[in-house]
C-alpha cells in the first residue's frame, strides 16, 4: 500500500506540472496571480493573528487557507486556458460532455454527422436527452432538428433539449456547456434514465454502425447527408 501511494504522488505532481506548463502558454500571468493570492491570504490571516494575540494559530490557518485559495484560483485559470485551446476544435463539445460525471450523465459522441462534418453529440441524464451540436450554426440546426425528431419517436415520454455550441445569439459557449447541462431541471428518476440509455444503446447510432477509418479522412470520401 505504501509503495502504491509513493508511486502515485510523482504522477500527480507531474500532472500538476504539465497542467501549469499548458496554462502558462495561454495565461502568462498565472504564476504571479496564484502566488499573489496565496501571499495575500496568508498575510491577512497572520495580521489578524497578531491583532488578537494568536499569530501561531492564525498563521497555521492562514497557510492552509492560502494553499486552498491558490488551488482554487489555479484550477479555474487552468480550466479557462483549456477551454480557450479547445475552442473551435472539432470534437471539443464531446470532450466537455465526457467530463460531466456529476448527476449521472451518459455521453455518446457523434450520433449524427453530415458531409461537412458538422456533428451532434448526445447526453442522457435526469434532465432527459440533451443533443449538443457543433459546427456551422445553420447546418447544425438542421441536424439537431432531425435528431430531435428521431428521439421524440423513440422515447416520446422523455424531454429532449438541443444546444448549439458557439458564441452567437442563442448559442452556448464551450466554457458554459458544463454548467448549462447541470442547471437543467431534473425530471427523470434514476431507473428511467437507465432504461432510456439501454433503449438508445440497443438502437445503435449512425456512427457506431458506419465503418469509419482511423486517422485523416481520405480525399474524395463522401459523408452521408444525414437523416
Amino acid at each position: 500500500m505504501a509503495r502504491k501511494e509513493t508511486s502515485e504522488n510523482p504522477g500527480r505532481l507531474k500532472q500538476i506540472a504539465l497542467t501549469y506548463k499548458m496554462t502558462k502558454k495561454v495565461d502568462s500571468k498565472v504564476g504571479l496571480v496564484v502566488a499573489a493570492v496565496g501571499i495575500v491570504t496568508f498575510g491577512v490571516l497572520l495580521a489578524i493573528g497578531f491583532l488578537i494575540d494568536h499569530p501561531i494559530y492564525l498563521g497555521i490557518l492562514g497557510f492552509l487557507l492560502a494553499f486552498l485559495a491558490m488551488a482554487i484560483v489555479f484550477g479555474r485559470r487552468a480550466e479557462r486556458a483549456a477551454f480557450g485551446q479547445m475552442e473551435g476544435q472539432p470534437g471539443a463539445a464531446a470532450a466537455v460532455l465526457e467530463n460531466i460525471r456529476r448527476g449521472g450523465w451518459t455521453t455518446t459522441p457523434a450520433v449524427a454527422m453530415n458531409r461537412n462534418q458538422d456533428v451532434v453529440h448526445r447526453a442522457v441524464g435526469k434532465a432527459g436527452i440533451v443533443l449538443v451540436g457543433e459546427g456551422n450554426p445553420n447546418r447544425v440546426k438542421a441536424l439537431l432538428a432531425a435528431e430531435k425528431k428521431r428521439m421524440a419517436r423513440i422515447v416520446a415520454d422523455v424531454p429532449v433539449h438541443d444546444i448549439v455550441v458557439g458564441d452567437g445569439e442563442g448559442q452556448v459557449s464551450l466554457k458554459k456547456l458544463h454548467t448549462t447541462l447541470l442547471k437543467l431541471p431534473r425530471v427523470l428518476p434514476g431507473a428511467q434514465v437507465t432504461a432510456v440509455n439501454d433503449r438508445l444503446r440497443a438502437l445503435g447510432d449512425m456512427m457506431s454502425n458506419m465503418p469509419i477509418p482511423k486517422g485523416p479522412m481520405p480525399k474524395g470520401m463522401r459523408m452521408p447527408k444525414g437523416r
